[in-house]
């Protein structure tokens, strides 16, 4: 397979403090164990583009992102929430973010790439409409799938999200748009206590209890998301990588393995060369233990190869 691995060096530039998290440290632990193991030879490496306003307009109202900018200080921090703070750089390290996925899913239609994996922060998934919270200020997994839908005609887009807090915000983009399918497993009750009791046909919530371990967490994706997306047919399937689930990070209480990775992985490998002719784009989203989240990663990347 021919995976295109996509970033950009201003994903550093949003940096929140050395206490925090969400620290630049996590892509370099990333690219640090592909180039280790060799794998980085073996893929496509490119460097995002900034997205525009009009595709960013496209998940997040005009009001909103002008309101982002407005907010942006000349130096420290603007607290969006608690520990969700807006830097003099964040804003060009997050249009960096989304504008990778917009370039991961142009290579996809344009045959550049079988798959894509975008090595991208600040993180998206609990960026909402109109609110920016939990470590993410736009949604990059939303504005790539609505400039699939829009740009390339689509009629029908899943996203696929395996961190271990809820895709809220891409629940809050999507809930009223069923030419998107959101699936997403994670543990509960846990942050952002908003959007785990689904609504929606199209939106697939699977909660997990605390200390939920491999064979729980495998059997539950394949009795809630598989139907689902067989039912759906995607034309073009997104993955919200989240690598926080592991039994080593210290933001969740999931036991997923390195391992798990890998079968999530192939699994919806196999749902994409069904149903979408492989099309697929995974962008990173949690993972806050360097050593699991680089491990984790290294594994997914194997199984979108091939490996």
């Amino acid at each position: 397979m021919i995976t295109s691995f996509i970033t950009h060096q201003d994903c550093s530039l949003h940096d929140m403090g050395p206490w925090h998290p969400e620290s630049p440290l996590r892509l370099n632990a990333i690219i640090d164990q592909l180039k280790l193991s060799g794998l980085m030879n073996q893929l496509m490496q490119y460097k995002a583009r900034p997205v525009t306003e009009e595709q960013l307009y496209r998940a997040h109202p005009k009001a909103h992102i002008r309101s982002l900018q407005l907010s942006v200080p000349q130096e420290g921090f603007t607290a969006l929430e608690d520990e969700t703070l807006l830097g003099p750089r964040t804003l060009d390290a997050a249009g960096m973010a989304a504008g990778a996925v917009i370039r991961g899913v142009e290579q996809i239609f344009k045959n550049q790439a079988d798959n894509v994996f975008c090595a991208v922060r600040p993180p998206g998934h609990h960026a909402e409409r109109v609110e920016s919270i939990g470590f993410c200020f736009y949604n990059n997994v939303a504005v790539g799938a609505l400039h699939a839908l829009e740009h390339y005609g689509l009629d029908r887009v899943a996203i696929v999200d395996f961190d271990v807090h809820h895709g809220n915000g891409t629940v809050d983009v999507f809930r009223n748009d069923p030419r998107v399918m959101v699936c997403s497993s994670f543990q509960h009750p846990f942050y952002p206590w908003r959007y785990a009791d689904s609504e929606w046909d199209h939106i697939i919530n699977t909660p997990l209890d605390a200390h939920t371990g491999s064979f729980d967490f495998r059997k539950a994706i394949e009795k809630s998301w598989l139907p689902a997306l067989q039912k759906f047919r995607p034309q073009l399937l997104l993955i919200s990588a989240g690598f926080d689930a592991h039994r080593e990070d210290p933001m969740g209480e999931l036991n997923l393995e390195d391992d798990d990775y890998h079968w999530i992985t192939s699994l919806l490998m196999d749902v994409s060369k069904t149903y979408c002719n492989g099309h697929l784009v995974s962008v990173l989203e949690g993972g806050y233990d360097l050593n699991s989240l680089a491990r984790s990663a290294h594994r997914h990347i194997e199984a979108l190869q091939g490996v």
